[in-house]
């Protein structure tokens, strides 16, 4: 493998607005459905995606989100995403941020993370798992959607990487798997409460 950079990101960005074709292939679709269904019902207050790509996510994610902050590394693609989530107004903007620079908020109700773990190298995406454990609301929702096809330019392999991130944030989660292809994996995790201490008073 050899990992992209992010020249590499804004080189095909630049010749193409669209170039994992993530808004026209019916299998990215379904992906971009269950993203949304491992979000809780209904409106959703702050939501963080990170790594938005052209916005193809982040158009649907606009709609349910009453604040959503798009960041993404690349001048390019932070335009195509602003472009997608035009439609919604004041209440979603696109920004460009390379994690792991902190989060315009200091908490979000849901944290979405699709398609980017795998290009970060392990001491960058330790970092932002931290980050992430931070900046996330008690009982808020992370949202993971990744491949389970190791592709060429990654600088990780793809198997495992979800329980990998999970592991590095420090906490403990609770996940429900949403939804899994042969090719790709969603899931919905969420914070578990510090265990109690073995000496407190019972309640």
């Amino acid at each position: 493998m050899r990992a992209i950079g992010l020249e590499g990101f804004e080189a095909k960005f630049v010749a193409d607005a669209d170039p994992w074709s993530t808004w026209s292939d019916r299998d990215e679709a379904a992906k971009r459905a269950a993203i949304l269904h491992g979000l809780p019902p209904g409106r959703t207050g702050r939501v963080l995606e990170l790594g938005a790509g052209n916005g193809s996510n982040s158009r649907s994610l606009s709609a349910r989100a009453l604040r959503l902050d798009a960041t993404e590394a690349t001048r390019a693609g932070t335009r195509l995403g602003a472009e997608a989530i035009a439609p919604a107004g004041p209440r979603a903007r696109a920004l460009q941020l390379a994690v792991p620079a902190p989060p315009p908020r200091n908490r979000y109700d849901a944290i979405v993370v699709a398609e980017l773990l795998y290009y970060l190298d392990p001491r960058i995406m330790r970092l932002l798992a931290r980050q992430v454990a931070r900046r996330l609301r008690p009982g808020g929702t992370l949202v993971l959607a990744h491949h389970r096809i190791t592709f060429y330019d990654f600088a990780q392999v793809a198997a495992g990487i979800h329980d990998r991130f999970l592991v590095e944030t420090g906490v403990a989660w609770t996940v429900r798997p949403v939804r899994q292809s042969r090719r790709w994996a969603v899931i919905a995790c969420y914070r578990r409460p510090p265990a109690r201490m073995a000496d407190s008073p019972a309640r």
